[in-house]
């Protein structure tokens, strides 16, 4: 699991959406952070090693993928996992968070060797919650918290 990060919360998510069908976010729904997703991060770096040198403008690129909320993050998740809830108790990080931008130009990777994302958010979850879900079944444990029914178990602890 992540390490307590401010962008942290956006890998947690989908852990705690899989095993509870809620996560609560250290962030305010509608802080907006840049993220690329890792599988998009290492296409990226292979493309760059493998592009023309004389193509190359300069060495080090800033690369974007997307940016999103909680909120929206939550929302895609719902699209998978309707009944997934998200609470907010927000903490210092969101004074991290609120020093970054709302995202990052990459036009010129873009330009200079054709840099393009491959997932989007809808992408994204659906390939994390796929993941995430074959990991658990992996351990033993029900794919997603209500694989089980264990519906009534989540409402009665509220």
């Amino acid at each position: 699991m992540p390490g307590g990060g401010t962008t942290d919360y956006a890998v947690e998510i989908y852990h705690e959406a899989l095993a509870k069908g809620e996560f609560t976010c250290f962030l305010r729904g509608d802080s907006s952070l840049p993220m690329i997703y890792m599988p998009d991060l290492l296409k990226a770096t292979v493309k760059m090693m493998d592009a023309p040198v004389e193509s190359l403008t300069r060495r080090v690129y800033n690369l974007g993928a997307m940016s999103f909320t909680p909120e929206v993050l939550a929302e895609s998740i719902r699209k998978e996992i309707p009944e997934f809830e998200i609470n907010y108790a927000v903490d210092f990080r969101q004074d991290i968070a609120d020093t970054w931008p709302n995202s990052i130009d990459d036009s010129l990777a873009s330009q200079d060797w054709g840099w393009k994302p491959d997932y989007d958010i809808d992408r994204m979850t659906r390939h994390m919650l796929e993941f995430i879900g074959a990991q658990r079944v992996e351990k033993g444990l029900p794919r997603a918290f209500n694989s089980t029914g264990d519906e009534d178990a989540k409402k009665s602890k509220k």
